[in-house]
């Protein structure tokens, strides 16, 4: 019974800290990770009985068989009403090893994100396919999560979430929402994608778009009149739209530029950075397909999408390295962390040290006047 009472502490003291992540792993203490950094906790190292019995007072029994066949097993669960996880068991050199990642219960706005108006106005369009991407981790999934809440809680629409596990759970608020796990509710997302146009939605999120046929039922889902969510683990906004097309064979990849040209909405690339203040922001890259946009796609000419976004400031485009200058210069982030998320590192670096000097020259004009 200690052990239960072990886990229970546990995920009680990574609701308190803040703990997005929580590691156990056979020969060391549990580990938490803090504000993107790992700490090791100062208790006892975990034997491989530990590592057991932890696995087994939250998992359920259809995941530690799928433990036993397949060496790995992913399902959600709820801590009393304080937090939900998202858990990931899993073996490694005959051992068992788990991995929690806390999804916080309060859904935040967009503006407490920090996602600008123009991401807003994209997914309350009547349809198209709209993308938020970026690697494991970034934050996608609380993205989504506010803008499916902003839905929810200011348009009467039907809103079918399909998720691999659920992730946040929303209530029904303005609109009624209907969520689907794959492997629980549904077998597959291209199954559930598929099954849900016949379920008079408005909008669709798949959790992720892993292969080629849920990516042409979301493309196909999108054209039809429903605004579909989904996310890709890509870096750029450019990026993305060469990711969705390159799933497709080479004879199909003109079609789907036209297609794609007409049912993206827009893309919006994330990653999260430490602040020097403590916790984390995220810095967005946001592409707004416009009629400019949607001709490069269709015409093959995604390399020129970068310098589009450049020029596109108007329509609320930003690309990565901007986000992450204003962030630098907004004293959020170090010099080192919004380096190291930079598309252009260089680029960037020269950017900052100008800025610097800029600020130095005019704080000794400054000077100078006063004399």
């Amino acid at each position: 019974m200690a052990q239960q009472i072990l886990i229970d502490k546990l995920l009680q003291a990574a609701v308190k800290q803040g703990a997005s992540d929580i590691h156990i792993v056979y020969g060391q203490p549990p580990v938490f990770r803090l504000d993107g950094r790992m700490r090791k906790l100062e208790t006892k190292t975990l034997e491989a009985e530990d590592c057991v019995a932890l696995m087994k007072s939250i998992t359920p029994e259809r995941c530690q068989l799928e433990l036993q066949e397949n060496g790995s097993s992913d399902f959600g669960f709820a801590f009393g009403d304080m937090a939900r996880f998202r858990v990931s068991i899993f073996k490694q050199r005959g051992y068992i090893s788990m991995v929690l990642r806390q999804i916080p219960t309060d859904k935040l706005t967009p503006e407490q994100l920090g996602l600008p108006e123009c991401v807003v106005k994209m997914v309350m369009r009547p349809r198209g396919l709209f993308l938020v991407t970026g690697p494991t981790g970034s934050g996608k999934s609380t993205t989504l999560a506010s803008l499916v809440n902003y839905i929810n809680e200011t348009v009467d629409h039907h809103i079918i979430t399909i998720e691999d596990p659920i992730e946040f759970y929303h209530e029904h608020k303005m609109s009624t929402i209907n969520q689907r796990e794959v492997h629980v509710d549904v077998p597959s997302f291209s199954d559930a994608l598929r099954r849900a146009l016949r379920q008079d939605p408005d909008v669709i999120l798949v959790g992720e778009l892993r292969d080629l046929e849920t990516i042409e039922a979301a493309i196909s889902a999108a054209e039809t009149g429903h605004v579909v969510f989904g996310t890709l683990h890509t870096n750029s906004a450019q990026g993305t739209v060469n990711r969705v097309i390159d799933a497709f064979p080479g004879n199909l990849q003109d079609q789907i530029r036209t297609q794609l040209s007409t049912a993206l909405i827009g893309v919006v690339a994330q990653t999260l950075l430490a602040k020097i203040s403590g916790g984390r922001c995220a810095a967005y890259e946001i592409l707004v397909v416009t009629p400019g946009i949607a001709n490069l796609i269709r015409e093959n000419k995604t390399f020129r999408i970068n310098s589009a976004m450049q020029t596109g400031a108007k329509f609320g485009m930003q690309l990565m390295d901007d986000a992450l200058f204003n962030h630098w210069q907004a004293e959020n982030c170090t010099i080192e962390d919004v380096l190291a998320k930079a598309a252009s590192p260089d680029e960037l670096a020269k950017r900052i040290v100008n800025a610097k000097r800029g600020i130095l020259e005019e704080e000794d004009e400054g000077g100078e006047s006063a004399a």
